[in-house]
């Protein structure tokens, strides 16, 4: 894919136009999620070509159901570290990717695999403890959502031995003992420009010292079979013997609505709001939040932030059937990532949580509800990670071509880091 062009951007008057919509709608889908922009030198947003060509094809969102996809058995292997309760652990095994290993600290998390899937090896133990050596070159991927600690590397030129003490210092071992054929590192949207980038240079810089080739992308969940705004720092690393491009999914024509989503649900416990919260909730219309109400009860809610800047568009803020979930967080009540009903007046319930997550309905959560909650909110989402398993057999000489929903895959320049 090439880089793109200034000639290629237009600013919002133009994409309206090109859309046939206002302005004022432009900039709606773009704070949504539903359209992409690239922010100009000065701050104005700019709308590519092919993004304004994407969105104009889109079909009917509405008319595209929710399901957990799927595609046949293939030969490859994976260990996964940082698993949490399985997103991209059952994505990748609904990718045909076998599972060799699961390892997290959080003792809920190591529940709920275990109690679903009793086949694989769930281990709770930290990272720090473990010693891989006796999967040496057996593995073909090694995954993990590695907490991203802060480390500074500015001004000090210590590299890798800045990160000593983090849990990506330990990561970086095991993979080093390991030596899988691919690497797959997925993080937070943070980690693209924190600490100036310096330190996903690192991430990246000590990946190649161990004689990978790695590319990056920034992953939208909503337009791969995911119905809910979420993105996702996807870091593929292939070995350096293995003769293979980097293969990213190429984003969907289409979203998926929260009305599909929960079509059906389960019947499932979740929080209940406070009669003072409900009261305020009540008020708030479909797709709407803390600004649509009366401005007195606006500063009453909001008190000292009324007066601060910034949209604050999560507070007291109702989902819309029409659209797909704002990003789940690990509570759906609290005051600053409201997640309340389209229609009901309360927050989400788990089952809700799992549905937008792409989770199956008869995947369960351990624990506390409120763990149930944290679990599923931290997760990758399952389709996230069906279509990152897709690409990783691209990568490695296996891909599938009886998926039930084949991803598409594009092919990077090597000289290409992030686009």
């Amino acid at each position: 894919m090439a880089k793109v062009m200034q000639e290629d951007l237009v600013p919002v008057h133009l994409a309206a136009e090109q859309l046939k919509v206002s302005s004022d709608t432009i900039r709606r889908w773009q704070k949504k999620g539903l359209i992409k922009a690239i922010i100009g030198a000065h701050g104005e947003r700019l709308f590519s070509k092919e993004e304004i060509s994407r969105v104009n094809k889109k079909g009917s969102a509405s008319d595209k159901p929710w399901k957990v996809l799927r595609a046949p058995k293939s030969n490859l292997t994976s260990i996964e570290l940082f698993c949490g309760a399985g997103g991209l652990a059952l994505g990748m095994h609904n990718a045909g990717i076998n599972s060799r290993l699961l390892v997290d600290f959080d003792k809920d998390s190591i529940k709920t695999l275990q109690q679903n899937r009793p086949d694989w090896e769930s281990v709770c133990a930290s990272v720090l403890d473990i010693d891989l050596s006796e999967y040496k070159n057996q593995i073909d991927i090694m995954a993990g959502g590695f907490p991203c600690q802060a480390f500074s590397y500015a001004g000090k030129s210590l590299g890798f031995a800045d990160t000593r003490g983090t849990l990506f210092y330990e990561y970086v071992r095991l993979i080093d003992q390991v030596k899988p054929r691919l690497v797959i590192g997925e993080n937070v949207k943070g980690l693209l420009n924190h600490d100036e980038g310096r330190t996903l240079y690192v991430i990246v810089s000590e990946l190649e010292n161990l004689g990978y080739k790695v590319a990056y992308k920034l992953m939208r969940a909503q337009f791969l079979d995911v119905p809910q705004k979420r993105e996702r720092l996807i870091i593929f690393g292939v070995r350096n013997d293995i003769l293979s491009n980097i293969f990213f999914p190429v984003e969907k024509d289409y979203t998926i609505t929260m009305r599909a989503a929960l079509k059906g649900v389960p019947k499932s416990p979740g929080q209940v709001y406070s009669e003072s919260k409900r009261k305020i909730m009540e008020l708030i219309p479909e797709g709407g939040y803390w600004r649509d109400l009366p401005e007195d009860l606006q500063k009453e809610f909001m008190g000292g932030s009324y007066h601060l800047g910034g949209g604050k568009t999560g507070m007291a803020r109702r989902l819309a059937w029409s659209e797909p979930s704002l990003t789940l967080t690990c509570n759906p009540a609290q005051k600053q990532t409201e997640r309340c009903h389209p229609k009901e007046t309360r927050p989400l319930t788990v089952r809700e949580y799992a549905r937008i997550q792409t989770f199956p309905d008869n995947w369960e959560f351990a624990g506390s509800v409120s763990s149930q909650y944290k679990q599923i909110g931290n997760a990758v989402p399952v389709n996230l990670g069906y279509h990152v398993g897709l690409a990783a057999r691209k990568i490695l000489g296996a891909p599938s071509k009886l998926a039930e929903e084949p991803a598409q895959l594009r092919i990077i320049n090597e000289d290409l880091k992030l686009f």
